[in-house]
């Protein structure tokens, strides 16, 4: 079985910035998600496309398989997402001999800036960079499923500092 295990982080800051390897346009479309599985289509640069299934999170790991389709599939797949499609731009960070994926969203979510780090097993220790700020692993808010549903920005909680 597939397995992603992923850690993510608010962004403060732009000290990232300046290490960026690469980077990459992403329009990502939710066609369904429920209790037992996220159904996604993401189109990168508008050139590749990819559909991922993705089981329930347990923890910060789940199932997740991915299958690249045809562009003008995706497109037409994208379009039976609206209004629940999300637009980032995703930028490569190597930190820690990890490759960070800092996402730069768009639309209705612009001014978000969140840091991801995929992992080997659940308990690997990393180096957090020091604009990774609060930790929202845990929270679903923060899910790009959760975000292609509500528009805007989640608000933080002082208490959760």
């Amino acid at each position: 079985m597939a397995e992603e295990i992923e850690r993510k982080f608010l962004v403060v800051g732009d000290g990232w910035r300046q290490a960026v390897t690469g980077q990459k346009r992403l329009l990502q479309g939710y066609l369904s998600s429920n209790a037992k599985a996220t159904v996604r289509i993401r189109i990168a640069d508008d050139q590749k496309a990819v559909l991922t299934l993705k089981g329930p999170a347990d923890g910060i790991s789940r199932a997740e398989f991915e299958y690249e389709v045809p562009l003008d599939d995706a497109r037409q797949m994208l379009a039976l997402a609206q209004p629940n499609v999300v637009e980032k731009t995703r930028y490569l960070v190597p930190h820690g001999g990890l490759t960070w994926e800092i996402d730069v969203f768009a639309g209705a979510h612009g001014g978000l800036i969140v840091a991801e780090v995929e992992l080997e097993a659940v308990d690997q220790a990393i180096d957090t960079p020091a604009w990774a700020g609060l930790e929202v692993s845990h929270d679903d808010r923060y899910a790009n499923a959760s975000l292609a549903r509500v528009p805007g920005v989640p608000s933080i909680d002082p208490d959760a500092a």
